[in-house]
């Protein structure tokens, strides 16, 4: 079983389905079928990387760069799958062009796992990331070890597992964030929030939104009314907010709500490129059916505190699948992300008791 970092992390998914209403999806039941890469703007190809999972794909992106130069956004997980498909690509529709430039929105595998084997295929191509995310990404790869540190284990007693659950969790070593990406190089190149990238003929924004990741990256181009949304903008399902053992006292659902309303400064109109599922329109909408899921599931908590209660208590008022040992560790960041809200906004208070964490009405 991943760790709880690794569930996290490798979990794009929300736990619950939300509402799409009011979009409207401009490419209908069309997309990209194996190997192939679909145009849908100038200059702007959609491609789907297929990995394991549930999602099953992350939509990869390429760009052109150049007469024969091309930048690639986010690439599936270092994997056999995935690697086959860049394969795919490079030597069938994308042949006699050259990778110039790989730009990662995030840290997390499924969008850098072949960010690494990606530059050295093409004559070592720098990888573009914002710092934050690119220094997460070192440093969970770096520490892997073959034990769980005790800072993990207890930061699941304190949701409320229960032995065995830790036990499970622990079997297979913590973090092994390093097997589901390619090495990375030493250096990279920061791109920053508000910064504009030339890519090809066309100026892209940088627009950094948080919450799902630390500094996550989407790219507006504001002549062509296009935003690539990575995972911060998903059409049919809720990113995954997860308070983590390595930042305990980080408020995630705080700057996911914040990062919802910056991004409602966008323009309404702009056709959203989304890390999973198909691009749609209606950017507004969406952000709306994200806030209020979220703001429903805490008012769900607090009436849900009728007495003290443990994480592991609340997945009932949270998610509408069962959780089991597949998805505890993703649940359970969830379940504390909205927790650590309430204690943040002062809805509720957090009381430990030999080590286990307790959470009450304000």
């Amino acid at each position: 079983m991943a760790t709880h970092y690794q569930r996290a992390l490798i979990g794009d998914e929300g736990l619950t389905p939300t509402s799409s209403e009011g979009l409207t999806f401009p490419f209908g039941d069309r997309a990209p079928q194996p190997g192939e890469l679909l145009t849908i703007a100038p200059g702007i190809r959609w491609w789907r990387v297929p990995m394991s999972g549930p999602l099953k794909h992350v939509n990869g992106l390429i760009l052109d760069d150049g007469a024969d130069e091309l930048l690639a956004i986010d690439t599936g997980t270092a994997s056999p799958r995935s690697t086959e498909a860049w394969r795919t690509i490079l030597e069938g529709p994308l042949a006699g062009k050259r990778v110039t430039r790989i730009l990662g929105t995030h840290m997390h595998p499924d969008h850098i796992g072949l960010a690494g084997w990606l530059s050295r295929r093409s004559d070592d191509a720098p990888i573009l990331m914002t710092r934050t995310e690119w220094l997460m990404a070192r440093m969970l790869s770096a520490d892997a070890r073959p034990e769980v540190p005790e800072e993990q284990v207890a930061f699941w007693r304190g949701a409320g597992w229960d032995a065995e659950q830790v036990a499970t969790a622990s079997k297979g070593g913590f973090s092994n964030f390093a097997k589901m990406i390619a090495r990375l190089p030493l250096g990279y190149v920061r791109i920053r929030d508000g910064e504009v990238l030339r890519i090809g003929g066309a100026d892209w924004r940088v627009v950094v939104g948080s919450g799902h990741s630390p500094e996550h990256a989407c790219l507006l181009d504001e002549e062509r009314r296009i935003l690539i949304a990575g995972d911060q903008v998903l059409p049919r399902i809720s990113s995954n907010i997860s308070l983590h053992a390595n930042e305990p006292g980080a408020d995630p659902l705080g700057d996911w709500l914040a990062s919802i309303e910056r991004f409602r400064e966008l323009p309404d109109d702009l056709l959203v490129l989304p890390g999973h599922g198909d691009p749609f329109y209606g950017l507004h909408a969406r952000l709306d059916a994200l806030e209020r899921e979220h703001r429903d599931r805490l008012d769900a908590l607090v009436a849900h505190m009728t007495e003290p209660r443990r994480a592991v208590d609340c997945f009932g008022q949270l998610f509408r699948r069962p959780i089991g040992p597949d998805v505890i560790a993703m649940a359970t960041g969830e379940a504390l992300a909205h927790l650590r809200h309430l204690e943040v906004t002062g809805r509720a208070r957090r009381e430990v008791r030999d080590g286990i964490w307790w959470y009450s009405r304000a």
